[in-house]
């Protein structure tokens, strides 16, 4: 099979490294080339890699259309960007192609706030200088350009007002400001960003606030903020706290703030930087896909949640990413980051999180956030208008048709590294099955898959993301959605000939040639590429 034939995009720019919260460093790897498609017609059938080879383990799936968990909702895929990215004039639909980026995620949440609001950022509607040493302002214009982008995507938006220069009255004339500009669109305004880490020193203008500083202090400082707001708009949505110290949930959820819309957590995946364990939490590549991730994942985001359903209010993910560690360009370039960010996305909406945000920057491919869902591809120093979408980014795009649905059970048996979520939509017309198969197509090339559908439905488009490995840079490519063809490759056993039905081979391994395809007893068997995400979408039969 000719693969060039099947893939109509790929990614991506390289960079240089940072952590989670946009803190720089001099990681000085040379990006290799971007990878792009041969020119070829639009395909019309569903086509993945190559899997002749397929010697993984043989996996069941089953799915069912009866809801047994939370919605997925537009929300649940989102970005977060540095504050400092609000003075950017390339939000403006007309002056780049960020919006068009952005469609690609459906509505995505978008968030800004991030270390720079609190170290870099400065509001002014009056035209003042900053008082601080700020880097960069931000007036009333840049949030009527934010608000163009918001219309052009149909996002809603999370606001951080700076708390790291202690001023109530600048904060509430931003959040006022923001509330009249941005509209309903504005969902929740964060006071601060990471207040449990105002006394750190050891990164650029880390500390903002002396030695003592704690939770009871920042409730003092929040509640004066909060009321100044609602003083000028008291129906202000706040949320906080902006952190992933539960103590500090607490004392936000304490505290005397009127409207408080949703708990804001931070959780980064990968933190443990100087580890280099597999498999471990260390920053390396395998650990975003080993099944300790999901623990670690339940376990944090647990937290958030507990105390979220305790107090009556949303858990909304407002920062998240692979690692906050420095140095960690090479993981976040990896098809791992595709496989992860699919991944991660569902199975935290599995676990209640109503909105999630990925952090992000409008930074050089080369010298900026390696860990950005996008970047820009201009030499350093330089702009472009034309931002690129690294792998993390495909792995989201993918989960668009899953939006607006309703979690069901869908169990795997086998398959090694595998995992699969369901939603039912339409009115239980539709099902959608996202399939992560982590299994390293370097080493199995792929796995024989047999999908059972509920009675009445067949599939009818397939798409999936792919890498010839789970390791491999930069090279993370779309297989877009199609139907399938009458037969697919399948070498595992018990499956037709062909879709009509007829007996087939004796299958296994050593039989590469036998045929799967979908049969009329609402199964499909297919080698499913390893180190890809695929999307199954089903229909029910009228």
């Amino acid at each position: 099979m000719n693969l060039s034939r099947s893939i109509q995009g790929s990614v991506v720019a390289l960079a240089l490294v940072l952590s989670g919260c946009s803190w720089f460093d001099s990681d000085d790897s040379t990006p290799s080339a971007e990878q792009t498609p041969d020119p070829s017609p639009t395909p019309t059938e569903f086509e993945q890699a190559n899997v002749d080879s397929a010697s993984g383990d043989a996996a069941s799936i089953t799915t069912t259309a009866e809801q047994t968990g939370p919605s997925f909702r537009s929300d649940n895929i989102g970005v977060s960007f540095e504050a400092t990215d609000l003075a950017d004039p390339r939000l403006d639909p007309a002056k780049s192609n960020l919006d068009e980026q952005l469609r690609a995620l459906g509505s995505p949440a978008l968030r800004f706030a991030g270390n720079a609001l609190d170290r870099r950022t400065f509001w002014t509607s009056k035209g003042e200088a900053p008082k601080h040493g700020e880097k960069t302002t931000i007036t009333p214009d840049d949030l009527k350009r934010l608000k163009k982008l918001v219309d052009a995507t149909g996002s809603t938006v999370t606001l951080g007002v700076p708390l790291g220069t202690y001023d109530p009255e600048r904060g509430a004339d931003m959040a006022a400001h923001a509330v009249d500009i941005l509209g309903d669109s504005l969902i929740g305004l964060g006071i601060g960003n990471e207040p449990n880490g105002y006394t750190v020193d050891d990164v650029p203008d880390g500390a903002v606030r002396e030695d003592g500083w704690n939770e009871d202090k920042y409730v003092g400082q929040l509640e004066a903020y909060a009321k100044a707001i609602h003083a000028k708009r008291p129906e202000a949505p706040i949320i906080g706290p902006d952190v992933y110290d539960g103590a500090w949930m607490t004392a936000f959820l304490d505290s005397d703030v009127k409207n408080k819309t949703a708990l804001a957590q931070h959780w980064y995946q990968l933190y443990e930087c100087d580890s280099t364990k597999v498999p471990g939490r260390g920053p390396q590549a395998a650990n975003l896909i080993v099944p300790l991730a999901k623990e670690a994942a339940k376990k944090n985001l647990g937290i958030g949640k507990s105390k979220a359903d305790a107090a009556g209010v949303p858990l909304w993910l407002e920062e998240t990413g692979p690692t906050s560690c420095p140095g960690t360009n090479d993981t976040s370039l990896t098809n791992a980051s595709a496989l992860w960010a699919a991944d991660y996305t569902l199975y935290a909406a599995t676990l209640g999180v109503e909105r999630m945000a990925m952090h992000s920057m409008l930074g050089a491919c080369k010298g900026g956030a390696p860990m950005s869902l996008i970047c820009d591809p201009a030499d350093r120093g330089d702009q472009s208008n034309e931002f690129q979408v690294r792998p993390n980014m495909l792995g989201l795009r993918l989960l668009v048709p899953s939006v607006g649905g309703e979690f069901t059970s869908t169990d795997v048996t086998g398959g090694g590294n595998m995992s699969a979520y369901t939603v039912v939509k339409n009115d239980g017309r539709t099902l959608v099955t996202t399939v992560i198969n982590a299994n390293d197509a370097a080493s199995v090339g792929g796995n024989p898959v047999t999908l059972s559908m509920p009675s009445g439905f067949s599939v009818s488009s397939a798409s999936q993301v792919y890498g010839a490995s789970n390791d491999v840079k930069s090279a993370t490519q779309v297989v877009p959605a199609n139907p399938l063809p009458a037969d697919v490759p399948f070498s595992g056993d018990g499956a037709p000939g062909s879709a009509s039905g007829a007996p087939s081979p004796s299958g296994g391994p050593s039989s590469p040639q036998a045929t799967g395809g979908v049969g009329d007893d609402g199964k499909l068997w297919i080698d499913l590429a390893g180190s890809t995400v695929t999307v199954f979408v089903m229909t029910k039969r009228a």
